[in-house]
């Protein structure tokens, strides 16, 4: 591969490539800020395009595209609270919240800061350890992924602030509308309601949109006029106090590119499941885990990391199993197949200039990624001088185009509703939303491995921990809930304080201020 790289080098630099690559940035960036539009629907929109290009050109329109959809989708989540790709839901609360504190710059810089070292410590493994690491995603079964899918719940429940049993009320609700649609077995519609649009199940997106963007909607009616949550003026410099967050949290950041890294690489897991995880075990081991959904920093870094880290861990399995480690790589190995490139290992051998071309231009994206995103932010942060009465309807005519344009089906803008006053009534109830939507992501997932673990096993739970890895998994997620009811029993006489205030906590606060209600 090393003696590959001044090909790969100047394959890269062609000037379609050059231009291929610039484009590809810009059309990512807008993907990912527009809320309901994800980075693989980005992908998918380039593959007609991609017919027209050469191998390297295509590939490195992909690289770019899905590095800066996965950034970008933290803008409008910190400047609205409506993260522009699921990646960037798990944070979504921590980075909203710094800018209601007058801090934007803060919370865009450390999730573009993040992102890039991210995306750069992750391009470092796919280059160094791609087929090693490869073998050991290989050895994952229907049961390690069931344990790991139960983990990335249990970590939905930990997150979910001082109350884990509203953490996990929440979570069963979205694991409820996970069941709705066809049974993953036997095919039976279930809780349909005889509608034949819900056959295919709750589509995420809308589902995502809905419970993110129509709720704050919701919630800020009432104020729409008179809002000031946001104080409009010119944002400062966008790095300025970013690098003594990273070096006051060197070990988030590590953390959270390893654990990126690591769950990009297994098969199906993705930058979503990374970030969440990441944000979890961030919290498990703050010093300040109230700080948590209320503006940290070490939110920020841990999950900043891990999505963008993900990203190229997902390419390990895919390319050198041709096994997509997400959705992006799963239509990657169709473009590869199409432009001649078999994924496997001896794609190292046949395609070495390819695949050079490939690693240069995830470092490349990932290092541009700073100077480009930072002009995005500005004219992203734009919107801010908007008044709020003719932004709002404009946010949700936004919405309502992602949410149809995902399948162009009406009834996407139905789910959308439904999904935004459910959350709006959790939220005002003070039962998280965070849990449900990731109930909602791995439903599906954690059903079907749980099925089919069954059947193999002939109906044995034994079954579930009779190999190494999913024994250890298993065991990280008994001691997750263990330390959840551990919590709960040693808070429960003192939980509630004077007033019904939870212990130790805030008051909340009238309505009308703090956006209507306190989070």
């Amino acid at each position: 591969m090393i003696e590959a790289l001044p090909q790969a080098l100047a394959l890269l630099m062609q000037p379609q490539t050059v231009m291929v690559g610039i484009a590809a940035a810009m059309f990512g960036l807008f993907v990912g800020a527009m809320p309901g539009l994800s980075a693989t629907m980005a992908v998918a929109l380039l593959v007609p395009v991609s017919f027209f290009l050469e191998p390297v050109a295509a590939l490195t329109a992909v690289v770019m595209t899905t590095a800066m959809a996965i950034f970008a989708g933290d803008i409008p989540g910190a400047l609205m609270r409506i993260p522009g790709t699921p990646a960037s839901a798990a944070y979504v609360d921590d980075a909203y919240q710094l800018t209601r504190q007058g801090r934007p710059e803060l919370a865009l810089g450390i999730c573009l800061v993040t992102s890039a070292i991210g995306g750069l410590f992750g391009t470092a493994v796919l280059i160094l350890l791609a087929p090693r690491l490869a073998e050991i995603a290989l050895r994952f079964s229907g049961m390690e992924y069931f344990w790991l899918v139960a983990l990335g719940l249990s970590c939905a429940v930990m997150v979910a602030g001082r109350d884990p049993l509203k953490g996990a009320v929440s979570l069963l609700v979205g694991l409820f509308i996970a069941t709705i649609g066809q049974d993953v077995t036997a095919g039976h519609p279930r809780f349909t309601g005889g509608i034949s649009s819900l056959l295919s199940g709750v589509s995420f997106i809308p589902a995502m949109v809905g419970m993110f963007a129509i709720s704050e909607i919701l919630r800020n009616l009432p104020t729409i006029r008179n809002a000031a949550e946001v104080q409009v003026r010119r944002l400062g410099s966008i790095l300025r106090g970013t690098g003594d967050v990273v070096r006051r949290h060197p070990v988030n950041l590590m953390r959270g590119n390893v654990i990126g890294t690591a769950i990009g690489i297994l098969p199906g897991a993705g930058a979503d499941i990374a970030a969440w995880i990441s944000y979890a075990v961030g919290k498990r081991f703050s010093r300040d885990p109230d700080r948590f959904g209320k503006g940290s920093e070490e939110g920020l870094v841990d999950a900043g990391a891990a999505n963008n880290a993900a990203i190229a861990g997902a390419w390990v399995p895919a390319l050198v199993f041709g096994i997509p480690g997400d959705s992006v790589t799963a239509i990657v190995i169709g473009l590869l197949l199409m432009k001649g490139i078999q994924p496997g290992p001896d794609v190292f051998l046949f395609n070495p200039e390819q695949i050079g071309a490939l690693f240069l231009a995830f470092v490349i994206a990932n290092i541009v990624m700073v100077p480009i995103g930072v002009v995005a932010i500005r004219l992203c942060a734009k919107v801010l001088l908007v008044p709020r009465p003719v932004l709002t309807p404009l946010i949700l005519l936004f919405c309502m185009v992602g949410s149809f344009a995902i399948d162009n089906n009406p009834f996407a803008l139905v789910i959308m509703a439904v999904m935004g006053i459910l959350a709006w009534l959790m939220e005002e109830n003070d039962v998280p939303v965070a849990p449900a939507i990731l109930g909602i992501v791995l439903g599906d997932q954690f059903e079907k491995h749980f099925m089919t673990t069954m059947m193999k096993g002939d109906g044995s739970l034994a079954f579930f921990v009779s190999r190494p890895i999913a024994a250890v998994l298993a065991a990280v997620t008994a001691a997750v809930w263990i330390a959840i009811v551990v919590g709960l029993v040693r808070r429960g006489p003192a939980r509630l304080g004077r007033g019904g205030a939870p212990a130790g906590g805030l008051p909340r606060p009238p309505r009308g201020e703090d956006g209507g209600r306190g989070r």
